[in-house]
């Protein structure tokens, strides 16, 4: 039996993590849960599960959660270290943003296996990471259906054997549009994801191409190439989940239905498959799979990140933590759709570039270019 520990277990990375539990009574223990401030459906899962320890990062609802309870509660950036260090051999890390660093170096430095769902911490630091779960010998399997589909397409295979890898991208509700139309999107519009239901951090993501840019840098990390050996393609219907060309000229392809408990599954039952009820892919029902390029002009963010990913060093991390703040700003009515890669860019021309950060260097640069993309956020009101 598996003992897992789910760092956001109430977002819906999270949640589709339990519902899989849910159908393998007897393959899997939650040891301990992870929540920012939704008590509410925290209470219903510790009912259910019974874990051992319960993180919740607001110190102030931690307490009220705490009185009368048997469970260990702990909270804030400590209680998230502390909950990384438990007694689970599995921690699915689902909390969005730079976060998600600290304690997956924490479950790392453990040797535990990782269900990865949050690129962002791989952008910031994916050779601390990488070098660190080598040396431990931590396994890190991706649970975002694309870079699981890279996983699974590769499984096996020598890395010399790999020519290019194709990301795919819905993209998002915008596709498209002319940047006229752009320039006059609200938050509502930006939150109305064709898809995928996800948080609102990764969904605005989306809607900008950062979320595919990010991806980008993340699979460099995982699966050990270059910027220039990964190529995003839009994929409306979201069935094929990426491609992975080899160096005869044969591409592979990972298909599925869309719901994310497929690749959620496959990460924790790995190396094993279990059976999935969902219901299978109906090729005699679909009428096409259409690709096309993304447009560089209509969302720079993807250009950005393909920049950030050719200079390295210290440069993603800039490129994430201004993109988190500006995100922030435009689901707060504060900033508009069409000034978020305005804003990190100029965060990112700002920048001195660390080549070999270490990881006090990467905090430095997390905290200066959040500060920088709020001072810019504000002038671009």
């Amino acid at each position: 039996m598996k003992r897992i520990s789910v760092f956001g277990s109430t977002g819906s990375i999270g949640k589709n993590t339990l519902e899989v539990v849910r159908q393998f009574p007897g393959k899997f223990r939650v040891e301990s849960l992870c929540v920012h401030s939704n008590i509410a459906d925290l209470e219903a899962q510790v009912r259910e599960f019974r874990p051992r320890l319960v993180c919740i990062v607001d110190p102030e609802r931690a307490a009220r959660f705490k009185a009368g309870r048997r469970v260990t509660v702990v909270s804030g950036a400590a209680g998230l270290r502390e909950m990384a260090r438990d007694s689970s051999d599995t921690a699915v890390m689902a909390i969005t943003g730079s976060a998600a660093l600290a304690p997956l170096l924490d479950a790392v430095e453990r040797g535990k296996a990782i269900c990865l769902a949050n690129k962002e911490a791989l952008v910031m630091a994916g050779p601390l990471v990488m070098g660190l779960a080598r040396r431990r010998g931590a396994r890190i399997m991706p649970v975002d259906s694309e870079q699981s589909a890279i996983w699974q397409c590769l499984h096996g295979a020598d890395r010399e054997r790999l020519r290019r890898i194709y990301l795919t991208a819905s993209g998002g509700p915008f596709l498209g549009w002319d940047r006229k139309r752009l320039a006059s999107i609200t938050r509502g519009d930006a939150l109305r994801h064709p898809r995928w239901k996800m948080g609102a951090k990764i969904t605005i993501d989306s809607a900008t191409l950062m979320n595919k840019g990010l991806e980008v840098i993340e699979a460099m990390h995982l699966f050990a190439c270059g910027p220039d050996e990964i190529e995003v393609v839009i994929h409306p219907e979201s069935i094929i989940h990426s491609m992975v060309e080899f160096i005869d000229g044969v591409v592979m392809a990972q298909m599925s239905v869309p719901d994310m408990r497929i690749p959620i599954q496959y990460a924790l039952s790995f190396p094993d498959r279990f059976g999935s009820r969902l219901a299978p892919l109906d090729f005699f029902a679909l009428t096409s799979l259409s690709f096309r390029r993304p447009d560089p002009a209509g969302f720079p963010c993807l250009g950005l990140a393909y920049r950030a990913a050719k200079e390295g060093g210290s440069v993603p991390c800039v490129l994430n933590a201004a993109n988190e703040v500006a995100v922030n700003r435009f689901l707060e009515d504060r900033l508009r759709f069409c000034s978020i890669p305005r804003c990190v860019e100029a965060v990112m021309d700002r920048h001195r570039k660390i080549a070999r950060p270490r990881l006090d260097d990467i905090v430095e640069a997390d905290r200066w270019a959040k500060e920088q993309a709020r001072i810019i956020a504000e002038k671009m009101r």
